[in-house]
């Protein structure tokens, strides 16, 4: 799946790389910028934690006329008087400003590096809140940022891993030169697909699966099948043609067939009936055929 992630994420799409002390994303950050400038696309790269010159060190040989970086590494919380960008501008018309300041006709790729330090200074509300009005705004293509996730809490990084549609959790894997990559993808179905690569990053930036280890589709609540709770029986409750045509057939004793309602409802002649003729000595009031119970 790393490969069909490197073509592109999906128009108004969120990918969140998160790695952890034991292995950094940055790397395959860098493939996905060179990938996306590579498809002549525009990037903005909001920069915290490397400078410009670092990047593009590690961009070399790439395309870097339509990559944009936005000094946040110098300054990012604005204690000098004029600071290029700081962690408090980041908001929806602060990034929408940035992105068109710069003429291109497709929109562009927003590249965050990283989350981590957007989150030390900003709530995680805010942040994700910004996320999604960065995905419906439209003056972005999509998203994909870099997350430290042993940096923060278990729900911090779980409240914005589910505002991602994508998620790359990178681990180191038994050679040096090889990672894993733990890819969650969320399609706007909400179909949830989930697979295991072990991949290695070449010189130029391109990645190379190594090995692949599906696991499969997950479905949401609404396109869940039924389970079948008689797959597991040691006896067998299903029945056979004969059987469900011989137990339709089966006359129950307490249920009425049509034709009994019938019977019941509309006496015929010679069927049982009363008949009552009044006494002499009836006493029958015609007036007040109840006054015996007046007190």
């Amino acid at each position: 799946m790393l490969p069909e992630l490197l073509q592109g994420v999906d128009t108004g799409g969120l990918l969140v790389i998160q790695d952890s002390a034991s292995y950094s994303g940055r790397h395959l950050l860098q493939s996905f910028i060179n990938a996306a400038l590579n498809r002549e696309e525009a990037v903005h790269v909001l920069g915290f934690e490397v400078s410009e010159e670092e990047l593009k060190d590690g961009l070399r040989g790439s395309p870097v006329q339509r990559l944009h970086f936005h000094n946040a590494y110098t300054d990012p919380l604005g204690w000098t008087d004029h600071p290029a960008f700081t962690v408090h501008q980041f908001c929806l018309g602060e990034l929408t400003r940035l992105v068109k300041q710069t003429s291109h006709s497709k929109p562009a790729t927003l590249v965050i590096d990283s989350l981590s330090w957007i989150l030390r200074h900003v709530s995680t509300p805010d942040v994700c809140r910004t996320l999604q009005q960065l995905r419906k705004g439209g003056a972005v293509r999509s998203i994909i940022g870099l997350l430290h996730a042993d940096m923060h809490q278990r729900g911090t990084v779980g409240s914005v891993c589910h505002s991602a549609t994508s998620v790359i959790t990178v681990e180191p894997a038994m050679r040096g030169d090889e990672a894993v990559a733990k890819i969650t993808k969320r399609s706007k179905s909400g179909k949830v697909i989930q697979d295991e690569e072990i991949f290695r990053i070449k010189d130029d930036l391109t990645v190379v699966v190594q090995s692949k280890f599906s696991k499969g589709a997950k479905k949401t609540d609404s396109e869940e099948q039924e389970t079948d709770p008689t797959a597991n029986l040691t006896f067998n409750l299903r029945l056979s043609d004969t059987e469900r045509e011989a137990k339709q057939k089966l006359a129950l004793p307490f249920v009425f067939s049509k034709e009994k309602k019938t019977a019941l409802l509309h006496s015929g002649p010679g069927s049982g009936r009363i008949h009552y003729e009044p006494d002499a000595n009836d006493d029958y009031d015609q007036e007040d055929p109840d006054d015996d119970l007046d007190v």
